[in-house]
C-alpha cells in the first residue's frame, strides 16, 4: 500500500511515501523529504508534499492513505500537521491514520541501532523544564508503557534499569543523560528525530487494522493542555 506520510510534532518536519516499512524508491530517489530545524512547517510540508505527489504521479502512482504523527509535541506542530494531513484525505477522499509519534521515534532508533537486540526503546521529547513526553517499547515496537509526561529526577528509570538495557533518545534525552550515563545498562543514541520516513510500517498497520480518524473531527495527542503565555512584548 502507498502511503503518504506527514510529520510535524517538534522543530523537524517531514513527509514521505512508503510502502509497508520501506521508503519508495523512484529512479534512485527516495520520496521523503525531512528539514530537521526550524519553524516553518507551514511552508515546508506543503511543499515537500507537493513534490513528492508530482514525482510519484508521474509514475502512475498515487497514495492510498494518509498517515499523521499524531503526538504528543509541539501544539503547533502538531496543529500544522492534522490541518493539512486532514485537507490531503478530505481532498483526494483518503482514509486518514494517526501514528504515536513516541513510536515513530522508536522505529527510527530501531533502525540506527539494529545490532543490539532485547532492548527497551524509550523515546524522550523535551516538554520544558524537567519534564519530558515519554514511552516505553519493545525492540519489535509492541507498547510496553503508554506514553506520559514525566519529571526527570534521581531515580528516574532505577527499576527498568536494574535488569534490563534501556536505549535513550530524542531532544530530552539530555536531561537524563548526566544521571544515567554511568549505568551498564544505559545506551543513548544522538541524533533521532521524530521522521516520516519511519512512519510506513506503523502506518500500514493501522490501515490494515481499520484504525482510521475522522477526518473532520480527529485532534491530536498533546498529553498535556496547550499553556498561552503573556506577551513580552510591550502593548500586547
Amino acid at each position: 500500500m502507498l502511503i503518504l506520510n506527514i510529520e510535524s510534532s517538534t522543530d523537524a518536519c517531514s513527509v514521505s511515501l512508503t510502502r509497508g516499512a520501506d521508503v519508495v524508491l523512484l529512479h534512485g530517489n527516495r520520496m521523503c523529504r525531512l528539514q530537521v530545524s526550524g519553524s516553518e512547517h507551514a511552508r515546508l510540508l506543503p511543499l515537500f508534499a507537493d513534490e513528492l505527489l508530482r514525482l510519484a504521479a508521474a509514475d502512475g502512482f498515487r497514495p492510498e492513505a494518509v498517515a499523521v504523527s499524531a503526538g504528543p509535541g509541539s501544539y503547533t506542530g502538531l496543529r500544522i500537521g492534522a490541518s493539512f494531513a486532514k485537507g490531503i484525505a478530505f481532498g483526494r477522499e483518503l482514509p486518514l491514520v494517526a501514528v504515536p509519534t513516541l513510536q515513530v521515534m522508536a522505529a527510527a532508533a530501531r533502525s540506527a541501532f539494529s545490532s543490539l537486540p532485547d532492548v527497551i526503546l524509550c523515546p524522550m521529547m523535551d516538554a520544558r523544564r524537567m519534564e519530558v513526553y515519554t514511552a516505553l517499547y519493545s525492540d519489535s515496537l509492541s507498547v510496553m508503557e503508554d506514553a506520559t509526561a514525566q519529571v526527570v529526577t534521581d531515580t528516574f528509570m532505577a527499576d527498568i534499569l536494574s535488569g534490563k538495557r534501556v536505549a535513550f533518545f530524542g531532544n530530552g534525552m539530555n536531561k537524563c543523560k548526566s544521571i544515567l550515563s554511568q549505568h551498564k545498562n544505559a545506551l543513548f543514541i544522538e541524533d533521532i528525530v521524530p521522521d516520516a520516513a519511519y512512519m510506513g510500517g506503523l502506518a500500514e498497520q493501522l490501515v490494515e487494522q481499520g484504525n482510521f480518524v475522522d477526518v473532520a473531527y480527529w485532534t491530536p495527542f498533546y498529553l498535556k493542555e496547550f499553556e498561552a503565555k503573556h506577551s513580552v512584548v510591550k502593548g500586547l
